[in-house]
């Protein structure tokens, strides 16, 4: 290929919208070109890319056993409606575009295919002579982002690959759970990637166990807490770890009230007072939303030097809350809300988590009951000091009991770096950034319950099949190699999933013999199963080196000077290292080093 046909458009300065390197990156070297917020048109160069990445990723899913399909991305509600996960997606938190037809019926562009799968699989599955199974797709998905950026990393509409498998047993589930796994740690090295894997929470998707896929880079969106011994690694949002002991409260009973004068907060409080926050119960409260029946206020109790963690608090809302549906939104009570409902104003910053239901009565849509939680932290505290219910004044010295019931305890602390892990107390969690490029999940029976996709087992009895879902974003992982593999001058793509291996650079358009030894490489590279790019450009030569920097083409050739002599320079991307070769001596050894690095010998990186 020649670069005067690639519609190759270069950018010598950064893009104001780009917010992070591989962002920038691909805007500049001409891989993409933004159409719209979160919308991006692949040009040539990337979607070479992205075909590199998909074939990659076939053959490891056809490895295993998965059968390739195409799922439609038009879905209809009614489907999502049965799974109970219409009304989390559209009016909770809202990620999947949806629509009504002429003849008024909804439908949804599909951010996943759960339920599509799953009503395929209740017509088709029948038997457990049939199981297991697993399909898969590679396709664009859609998600309606509040705040799309980061180009290709949190965009509106993104490719991705999608494999769904059914089972007999929960056994056979957790060996193809294993073998997947297996499968994306292959994925991910062979396209030159350094990935972890780490526990991961289920969101939206749901299922018993879940794991994520991270690649490392100082730009993820995702914090990951790993032990020093490689034993534990999640992503911040499921980690748990040891918390340390609390500074025991001297104080004997009862309780006393201190007045705490616009003392709202555990740091003015603890400031004010010499307190110890770990001496401390913050009550957080809050209102939950779900698809069905009314708000319901959530009354959290947390030690005061912990720090409240919003996925691990949403899951213990649904989980106690699992007949009023989807859980739409968990967001603070404000004092407007407190009047909006024709209640008395609450004493916020002052609560205890004694707050009695009594203070809900005439409420005009919430439920009159608080839903009250603690975290270990806060319950197994003997004496503490918290909120009176009592503007400006705390209680020193309160303990659980009959008149202060602890309330249903759940893990609801955010992991921090530092912490001491529950395998091994030696051992403190440290963290680092990592972005997402694939998720396996356990799904169990939680679609095939909802969905009725039912089998007959070897006993003849009917019951639910077992599921598991994996997923990798392929759109996402281009730019994610991108962000591990970069200098300051450009892109250094590993080369399995280079746009092309090698690029030779005619440093002199004007000179004949110039053009043609590099004609004639180029053809040699070609016949000896290279991918090539000729830059054929009319341009100075430090314009042509420069770009050629910046795309991260693995191999660069440069065709100059001693041509007449035969002679040829070849540079590798990675390390920069240049070395003098015969022209005649080039095509050889060139193909040889490239063969190595596609079987992941010595395959260029940065």
């Amino acid at each position: 290929m020649r670069v005067s046909r690639l519609m190759l458009v270069t950018l010598r300065d950064d893009p104001a919208e780009a917010e992070i390197p591989s962002h920038r990156l691909l805007l500049r070297a001409g891989y993409i070109r933004r159409i719209g917020s979160g919308i991006y048109a692949y040009l040539p160069l990337l979607w070479r890319v992205l075909q590199k990445v998909s074939a990659i990723v076939r053959e490891e899913m056809n490895a295993t056993g998965a059968l390739e399909t195409l799922l439609p991305q038009l879905q209809p509600s009614e489907l999502w409606e049965r799974s109970g996960r219409w009304q989390g997606y559209t009016a909770g938190e809202g990620i999947m575009f949806h629509l009504l037809d002429r003849q008024d019926r909804s439908l949804g562009l599909g951010p996943t295919h759960e339920e599509v799968i799953t009503a395929l699989a209740a017509d088709l599955l029948r038997s457990y002579r049939q199981l297991p199974v697993c399909l898969y797709q590679i396709q664009t998905k859609f998600r309606d982002e509040i705040r799309p950026r980061f180009g290709l990393m949190r965009g509106r509409e993104f490719i991705m690959k999608d494999a769904y498998s059914f089972h007999a047993d929960e056994q056979d589930l957790k060996a193809a759970y294993g073998v997947m796994d297996q499968a994306y740690r292959r994925i991910f090295e062979r396209c030159g990637l350094r990935a972890v894997a780490v526990e991961a929470d289920s969101g939206a998707i749901g299922g018993s166990a879940s794991q994520e896929f991270m690649v490392t880079a100082d730009a993820g969106e995702d914090l990951i807490l790993a032990s020093p011994d490689g034993r534990y690694a999640a992503n911040q949002e499921r980690a748990c770890s040891r918390v340390e002991p609390a500074v025991p409260l001297a104080t004997t009973a009862p309780p006393t009230l201190l007045a705490t004068p616009a003392q709202r907060s555990i740091e003015a409080l603890c400031s004010a007072h010499g307190f110890d926050p770990s001496q401390t119960v913050k009550v957080l409260v809050l209102l939950a939303r779900f698809a069905s029946g009314g708000p319901l206020p959530v009354l959290v109790s947390l030690r005061g030097d912990q720090t409240l963690n919003p996925v691990k608090l949403s899951n213990a809302v649904s989980a106690r809350c699992a007949d009023s549906g989807a859980l739409l939104s968990l967001e603070p009570i404000t004092p407007e809300q407190v009047l909006a409902e024709g209640l008395e104003p609450w004493p916020l910053g002052f609560l205890g988590p004694h707050l009695p239901d009594a203070l809900l009565q005439g409420a005009a849509s919430w439920q009159q009951r608080f839903l009250r939680l603690a975290d270990p932290s806060a319950a197994d505290l003997g004496a503490f000091v918290c909120g009176a219910n009592s503007l400006d004044h705390h209680l020193v010295g309160a303990c659980w009991g009959e008149a202060m019931p602890t309330p249903d305890t759940a893990d609801l602390r955010a992991a921090q770096p530092g912490d001491r892990c529950l395998h091994d107390p030696e051992q403190r969690l440290e963290a680092s950034r990592g972005i997402e490029v694939g998720h396996i999940f356990q799904l169990g029976r939680k679609y095939s319950t909802a969905l009725d996709a039912c089998f007959t087992n070897e006993a003849g009895v009917e019951e639910p099949l077992w599921m598991g879902c994996y997923g990798i974003g392929v759109s996402r992982l281009a730019q994610a190699a991108v962000e591990q593999h970069h200098d300051a001058n450009g892109i250094c793509w590993p080369l399995p999933i280079a746009p092309y291996e090698v690029i030779v650079v005619v440093a002199n358009m004007q000179e004949p013999v110039q053009v043609e030894l590099a004609e004639r490489l180029d053809a040699a590279l070609e016949a000896g199963g290279l991918e090539v790019l000729l830059d054929d450009r009319p341009e100075r030569a430090g314009v042509k080196f420069k770009d050629a920097d910046l795309i991260g083409i693995p191999w660069r050739v440069v065709v100059g000077r001693g041509a007449a002599q035969g002679q040829v320079e070849l540079v590798e991307r990675r390390s920069g290292e240049r070395q003098e070769l015969a022209a005649a001596d080039l095509p050889a050894q060139l193909i040889a080093v490239v063969e190595a690095g596609r079987l992941g010998r010595g395959a260029p990186s940065c």
